[in-house]
């Protein structure tokens, strides 16, 4: 049996990497294709799109917070222990985030049927 050094093994990978531009996969039958090089971040594959008005915009991130809100609650009911602390940490941030951007919302678009005149509340 012939012994191979790491650089052999590295070399070899790199090659066949190189030139399989697709692979069978034997379990699922499909093909998978290698990764890329440069991998785009969530940034780069995601947009809004320009013109959007602000109302809309505050709505859908108050949305997705509240959203996220509740994703955490139901994974954190499956932690204990430090792991808990931490994701309950996060939800404390997500849920002051989805309130201030309430606040921002009620700020620069009050509805008809609140108050005309709020004392402020102070936290």
């Amino acid at each position: 049996m012939k012994k191979f050094n790491k650089s052999q093994l590295l070399q070899t990978q790199i090659q066949a990497d190189n030139t399989a531009p697709a692979k069978v996969c034997d379990t699922a039958k499909t093909v998978v294709t290698p990764h890329p090089k440069h991998i785009p971040s969530p940034r780069q594959i995601f947009a809004i799109i320009p013109g959007v008005d602000t109302l809309t915009l505050l709505n859908e991130a108050c949305e997705m917070l509240a959203t996220l809100n509740v994703l955490i609650a139901n994974f954190a009911s499956k932690l204990d222990g430090p792991n808990l602390n931490v994701l309950l940490s996060i939800q404390q941030l997500a849920t002051v985030a989805e309130m201030s951007l309430n606040q921002v919302r009620d700020n620069l678009y009050p509805r008809d049927d609140a108050p005309a005149s709020q004392t402020p509340t102070w936290h």
